[in-house]
């Protein structure tokens, strides 16, 4: 039973997803008849249409997916409609521009955006209703997976994370894992699915070979050498598998191409941004008539120093009383400028010049200070091995983590990052991170 429902929720949010392609792109196709065809020199007849229309439902599709805008009922209903606008504006972004060099004219090009931003309002309107109007559907027709939460000695607040989600899960019951052994591993056919919260290796081997044996959902926290092998490469020369761990971070020609885009995104972000840094510039200088760029020391590749630059969003001398300190929830030391400029992340585009500079890179982990790498690395030694790589102005720790996660979390973010490193995940990472400038709470301070 459980099987079947998992594979009828799969054609569910397969056959939404396809409607939620399926009707923009319809909408496109009318558009180009009824509009934009007519004002080619040869108007385009049967196939060229099909072939022009089949061109948006691709490009729509891949932007689905680097937003992850499809996915109804796994994510929440504010996070998809996010994600669906921004795949909406990217791909109208595409096709207007092809549209624009297919037809060749200047006079005609306010004409074409005139009737693509129309189209982008009803593209948005009509999978805004799909989203409004299955994802309630869906969770009526597959409830919340009955979970049980086993845990061990490490204290963290997954059980609170969890239960954010209580549309998808329930924790029936939670228990440490010495519990379990006691009352004997058949309990967990009562559930839907296990959660295992950082249990010891010989446990949660156990349970994972029982759960499938039965046909049990687990979900687990993984460990540091659980992420070391997860991207590791089969070994097919001989008759007994193997897997590789490589280790040795990026390749010499990865690090080449990721140089390469660095310097070009960084240069287009700079010129696109520039007029938005001095409006920024003017406002910290107005308010308080103290200096505008903030540099703090920070640690990058092999722990190498550097100065990172950004737009002061604290009073001066912020650190005067305290010493060095994260930033916190509603913190006092925060501006009023300096509040907006975090919120919408514009305080980190002076970092584009050190991005420049080779100090970082468009993309990996974020660069912390001194002081926190030395602290962290007593506590979790492994915290040095995110230094394999350049630090990033954004990353996986940045898109899928908020500013409060925690530091071993980061570093997982962050590893997982560096083992399964692409240039495709780097240009979803930069992607996924207009997304995440419209998400608030992912903008938050840590709690006192």
């Amino acid at each position: 039973m459980k099987n079947e429902a998992e594979s009828w929720k799969k054609i569910y949010i397969g056959v939404i997803g396809g409607l939620l392609m399926l009707l923009p792109t319809g909408f496109f196709f009318m558009a180009w008849n009824e509009e934009i065809n007519q004002l080619q020199h040869t108007v385009f007849k049967n196939k060229g249409n099909w072939l022009i229309a089949i061109c948006f439902f691709l490009i729509l599709g891949i932007m689905l997916h680097v937003f992850k805008g499809v996915k109804i009922g796994y994510y929440k209903i504010g996070s998809l409609i996010v994600s669906q606008l921004l795949s909406l504006m990217c791909t109208h972004f595409i096709v207007s521009v092809q549209m624009i060099l297919m037809i060749g004219k200047v006079a005609l090009i306010l004409r074409i955006l005139k009737v693509m931003l129309k189209l982008l309002v009803l593209n948005w309107l009509s999978m805004l209703c799909i989203t409004l109007i299955f994802t309630p559907v869906y969770n009526i027709l597959f409830p919340p997976y009955k979970m049980l939460l086993i845990y061990g000695n490490y204290k963290n607040n997954l059980r609170e994370k969890i239960l954010t989600r209580s549309d998808r899960y329930t924790i029936k019951r939670d228990m440490h894992y010495k519990e379990l052994a006691e009352k004997g591993i058949k309990e967990l056919l009562d559930y839907d699915g296990v959660i295992l919260n950082d249990i010891p290796s010989k446990k949660k081997n156990e349970i994972l070979k029982f759960c499938f044996d039965n046909g049990i959902m687990v979900y687990f926290t993984p460990k540091i050498p659980d992420i070391f092998v997860k991207e590791a490469e089969e070994v097919d020369v001989f008759d007994t598998p193997l897997f590789l761990c490589k280790n040795i971070g990026l390749s010499i020609t990865q690090r080449i191409v990721k140089r390469g885009m660095d310097i070009v995104i960084s240069i287009l972000v700079l010129v696109i941004t520039f007029p938005l840094v001095v409006l920024s510039a003017l406002a910290i200088k107005i308010e308080d008539g103290g200096p505008v760029i903030y540099s703090q020391e920070r640690c990058s590749i092999n722990g190498r120093t550097f100065r990172l630059y950004k737009l002061r969003s604290m009073k001066v001398d912020a650190e005067s009383e305290g010493g060095v300190q994260l930033a916190k929830k509603s913190d006092s030391r925060i501006t009023r400028t300096g509040s907006f400029l975090r919120m919408t992340r514009l305080d980190e585009l002076p970092q584009l010049v050190n991005i420049l500079r080779g100090d970082m890179s468009f993309v990996g982990p974020r660069p912390e200070r001194p002081e926190f790498v030395e602290k962290n690395c007593q506590k979790i030694p492994e915290f040095k091995y995110r230094m394999k790589v350049k630090a990033g102005l954004t990353g996986y720790a940045q898109v899928y983590g908020k500013y409060n996660t925690s530091f071993l979390d980061k570093l997982k973010l962050d590893l997982l990052y560096i083992e399964k490193y692409s240039v495709l995940i780097d240009i979803q990472i930069i992607l996924m991170t207009l997304k995440i400038i419209l998400m608030k709470e992912n903008a938050e301070g840590i709690s006192e």
